[in-house]
């Protein structure tokens, strides 16, 4: 998929994403900042991914987990600082709702800061139901 506006586009053909940009981007959030460079290529490997670009200059990301049948989740949503405020977090996250291989699942993702975003492509705060496992946890032993 391809789409353009103005001198942006969006794109979700993998080969066109800045792999030497993405890892920064994410090293300035606070969700994936000590996320180290090897785990972010294995996570671009097996997800579906959307690059914005001026030119051929990478500003944006967002990267979708899914199995295709029934769910996915959308994460690593980050708008480059000085492309902030200009309407492409609102196109990027337009991208990912209305792309065709998403069509009847449902999707989640987490954020602390972007709610109002997200609320206007249709998700919803749903704090009862969502659980998480971090990687650390440990298993319980049964006798």
């Amino acid at each position: 998929m391809e789409k353009t506006w103005g001198d942006y586009v969006i794109s979700t053909d993998k080969g066109r994403l800045d792999l030497e940009v993405i890892p920064g981007f994410l090293g300035r959030s606070y969700w994936a900042a000590h996320r180290p460079e090897e785990t972010i290529r294995k996570s671009i490997e097996a997800s579906l991914c959307y690059g914005v670009y001026e030119g051929s200059r990478q500003v944006a990301f967002a990267r979708v987990v899914t199995d295709g049948a029934t769910m996915y989740w959308l994460c690593d949503v980050y708008v480059a600082e000085e492309y902030r405020g200009k309407g492409i977090g609102k196109r990027l996250v337009e991208a990912v709702v209305a792309d065709d291989r998403l069509a009847g699942l449902s999707g989640f993702l987490g954020t602390k800061d972007a709610h109002g975003l997200y609320e206007a492509y249709g998700f919803r705060s749903d704090p009862e139901k969502l659980m998480r496992r971090r990687p650390e946890a440990t298993i319980p032993t049964t006798l």
